[in-house]
Formats: C-alpha cells, sequence, structure tokens
C-alpha cells in the first residue's frame, strides 16, 4: 500500500477546507484527490503479482492580483497531513507571487456546495475482480491446451475528486475506471503475437472467454506467413486503431494554438476553420460527460493550465459538444480566455470521446468481408507528430497485421510504419461500421473512455516495413 493511507484522519473535504481557511492570497483553488487501485498481472499462463493500491494528491492553487494583471501559481503533494497543509499553501502563494501576469486569468467560478460535498471518497478493492479472477483461470486452461501463451494486466481504479474555491464553490466527482490488455503468443514461435484489450468502469461488461477467443483467432491467422513491401493498402482499422488516431486529433484541437495559425484546424491567413467542412462524410466526433459507460467529470478538473486548459476554469460545468458535427469542424477546445481570443464559445476538454457515421452498419468482419486485396490492422502504436499543419502522424503497427483476400483473411504480414493524418482519413475513408466502446492501445492509460466505428480506408499509407513484432 503506498503512502497516502497514512495521511491521518483528515477527510479529502477537511484538507479543503483548512487549505481555504489558511490562504492569505487574493483567490484560492483546493483539489484534492483520493484514488485506489487493484490490479492482477499474468505472463505464460500464470498469475504473477496482484495488488491494491491508496493515494492522495492535493493540489493549491493561488491567485494573487499584480499591477499588470492576476498572477497564479499551483503546487501539487500527494500523502498531505494536517500540519502540512500551511506549507502547501504557503508554497503556492509564493509560486503564484513569482510569475508574472496570467495570459488565462479570468474570476474564479463561483458557486455553493454540492448536494454530495460530504460524501465520502468511493473505493475499489480486489473483489472487483471475482468474476475476471476465475475466467482468467479457465483461459490460462484453454491456452495451454492450445499451445499459446497468454500475458497480460488489469487494473481497477476508482477516483474522487474533491475542489472547493474560495468563491464558496464545492464540487465532488467520483470516476471509476479500469481496462485489461491480453498478448497472446504461440509457444513455439514467440514472434507470433496478438494482443486485445478493453477499456471498463466495473468489469461486468468483460468477457474473458470472448476475448480469448479473438486472440485465437488472430493467432490462427497468422499460421501463414507474407511479406509485403510498403505501400498504399485498402485497410481495415478496427475501433481501437481508430481510436488510436482520433484521440490525438483531439488533443491536438486547441482554440488558441488554430486561431494562431498552429495546426490543422487554422484557416490560411486568419482565425480558425470553425464552420468549415472538413468531410463530405456525416461524421460526428462529439464529447458528452453522461455518456452512459463513458461518464466522466461534470465540470473543469485542472491542476495546471496549458494550451487547452486553464486553472481558472475550475468548477466551470461541462456539457455535451459536437467538436465535427455532420462534417463540419463545429468547436474546438475553449477556455474562458482562449473563447475571448477566438470569438468562439467556451467549449472547455470533456473527457470523453465520441465518432460517429450516420447510416454507418455493421462491425470488422463486415468490412472485411467487401475487401478484395488489402489489410486488417488490429492497434497501432508509438505514435508521433510529424507536422502540426496536417496533423501527419507517424507510427508502427503492432500484433497483428493481416492480409485479406476475396474478403477473408488468409495471413499475417510484416509491421509497417505509416504516415497518415487522422484529419484527412476522414475525407477519405470508404466505409464504416456502427459505433462501439473502444479501448486504445497507445492512449488508453490516460484516455480511456471512448466509443469509435471500424473504418475501411482505400489507400492507407504504409510508408515503410517495421522490424517491430
Amino acid at each position: 500500500m503506498s503512502a497516502g493511507s497514512g495521511s491521518g484522519a483528515l477527510r479529502p473535504q477537511d484538507i479543503v477546507e483548512q487549505a481555504l481557511a489558511l490562504a492569505k492570497s487574493d483567490g484560492c483553488i483546493v483539489i484534492a484527490g483520493e484514488s485506489t487501485s487493484a490490479n492482477l498481472r499474468w505472463a505464460t499462463n500464470t498469475l504473477t503479482t496482484n495488488g491494491v493500491m491508496r493515494s492522495r494528491s492535493v493540489t493549491v492553487i493561488s491567485t494573487i492580483g499584480t499591477g499588470t494583471g492576476v498572477a497564479s501559481g499551483a503546487v501539487s503533494r500527494s500523502a498531505v497531513a494536517s500540519d502540512e497543509i500551511e506549507a502547501l499553501v504557503r508554497a503556492a502563494e509564493e509560486t503564484a507571487r513569482g510569475n508574472g501576469a496570467a495570459d488565462d486569468a479570468q474570476p474564479l467560478v463561483e458557486g455553493d456546495a454540492a448536494a454530495d460535498w460530504d460524501e465520502p471518497p468511493v473505493e475499489t478493492s480486489i473483489d472487483v475482480f471475482d468474476t475476471v479472477a476465475p475466467a482468467l483461470g479457465d483461459a490460462f486452461g484453454s491456452a495451454r491446451g492450445a499451445g499459446r501463451l497468454l500475458y497480460g494486466f488489469v487494473e481497477h481504479e476508482v477516483d474522487t475528486y474533491y475542489l472547493g474555491s474560495s468563491t464558496g464553490l464545492r464540487l465532488r466527482h467520483v470516476q471509476p475506471q479500469g481496462h485489461i490488455g491480453i498478448t497472446g503468443k504461440v509457444a513455439t514461435d514467440l514472434a507470433r503475437s496478438a494482443w486485445v484489450g478493453q477499456a471498463t468502469r466495473d468489469f461486468s461488461d468483460v468477457s474473458i472467454g470472448a476475448l480469448d477467443a479473438e486472440l485465437a483467432r488472430r493467432l490462427a491467422w497468422s499460421e501463414r506467413r507474407i511479406e509485403l513491401a510498403p505501400g498504399r493498402y485498402d485497410t481495415v482499422l478496427p475501433p481501437t486503431a481508430v481510436a488510436d488516431l482520433m484521440i490525438y486529433a483531439y488533443w491536438e484541437m486547441g482554440g488558441r494554438s488554430a486561431h494562431e495559425g498552429r495546426t490543422v484546424f487554422s484557416r490560411p491567413g486568419d482565425g480558425t476553420r470553425v464552420g468549415e467542412r472538413l468531410t463530405p462524410q456525416p461524421v460526428t466526433l462529439r464529447s458528452d460527460p453522461t455518456m452512459p459507460g463513458l461518464q466522466s467529470a461534470p465540470f473543469v478538473l485542472a491542476r495546471a493550465s496549458s494550451g487547452t486548459s486553464s486553472v481558472f476554469d475550475n468548477g466551470l460545468a461541462l456539457g455535451p459538444t459536437d467538436w465535427i458535427r455532420n462534417g463540419k469542424l463545429n468547436a474546438l477546445l475553449q477556455t474562458r480566455r482562449s473563447a475571448e481570443l477566438t470569438g468562439l464559445p467556451v467549449t472547455p476538454m470533456v473527457g470523453n470521446l465520441i465518432m460517429e457515421v450516420a447510416g454507418a452498419t455493421g462491425g470488422v468482419d463486415d468490412l472485411v468481408a467487401g475487401v478484395d486485396r488489402g489489410l486488417l490492422l488490429t492497434c497501432l502504436w508509438y505514435i508521433r507528430e510529424v507536422d502540426p499543419q496536417t496533423l501527419l502522424l507517424t507510427g508502427l503497427t503492432r500484433d497483428g497485421v493481416y492480409l485479406v483476400e476475396g474478403g477473408e483473411v488468409v495471413g499475417a504480414v510484416n509491421n509497417f510504419r505509416f504516415n497518415e493524418s487522422p484529419i484527412d482519413l476522414l475525407s477519405r475513408f470508404s466505409l464504416a461500421g456502427t459505433t462501439v466502446p473502444a479501448f486504445s492501445r497507445e492512449w488508453g492509460d490516460y484516455f480511456h473512455r471512448t466509443a469509435m466505428p471500424s473504418l475501411r480506408v482505400p489507400d492507407f499509407n504504409m510508408s515503410s516495413v517495421s522490424p517491430a513484432s
């Protein structure tokens, strides 16, 4: 158990109130977070470790008026005890005094105490895996009998946040989140591998048997190995791979950066592309903190300011936002300050992302059935930005790229490096599947809550062969 459980009998709400009472700055925001997590790990069909961890974090944000504006200072600490609160508050105030006027300064959000403010933190425990653990045991037995090896990790975490402000605002949010990732290998040929993963709130929707069956299917496809040259291929991307790309696009949707001409969302010459059609396809990219199964914080929680968030916006209510609506760019990530600069509505980042294509039906297998000769990806990794003006990304394929001929998977091919822009892909895909929950292989540890369709792209650019396995 990590440090944090020994933080004394102080409730996180008490820490917030004490810090606010000790503050001498013009304004003060305190965010106290309590987290518990449980995990299981396994390798070569054997459970290796399990554990439960507990942690506490406290962030104090002080705002101080200067001759030229308002300065802010944010300081975070873990495992804060009662006799350490004042030092944390003074450190935040000293940081604010050392900073110049904040470019994102705005009046602090006002409000009252939420009805659940006095409720205790919610915890998880190893019991969350009561159905997962025995199902894993069954999968290990099945894999041994078939000459397969399973490796993986499953984690469940519950974070409870308490946000208080010198304006009277008191808010609480509970965020459960979990995920599972399993890599399968063939015991006699460890170079043959496949991966499956899923995000979840409580594991009630996770079927270990279904995940293992998909691994077995993909490993069977890899019995035949085909070497392919780089090139542009008719390619089916499952929801996982689509999430890999669209999450990155979401993170790059900063309104201020676009307004300053630095991103793919900038209008050449001046301003942003909000209102312009990005694709002729009926694509909607949206976020909604109340989306069933993907629920996220209904208010801004910002421990530091960045290009897409502001500590001054802490506590600001979040609602459903369409970033792309029916093919048109509808909104960008906006703080109150960036909204003033761009003249666009205040639309802060929301903690989930959903992509939908009107009229799309079916899934990955349905898209594969229509491919005469092409590829089926499973997941992408090591994704990096090449050109912000086009949002050109590069990365590698991993754990299974398969050749499709006559609508059927006929074998596994070598890995590739790809070069693609997710915004460009929105104009070029030929078919889409139904939107389903998706867990990004690359970004899932940081951004759990996505729902994506599968896509068929007729000319996906595999720029070179990769030695990665």
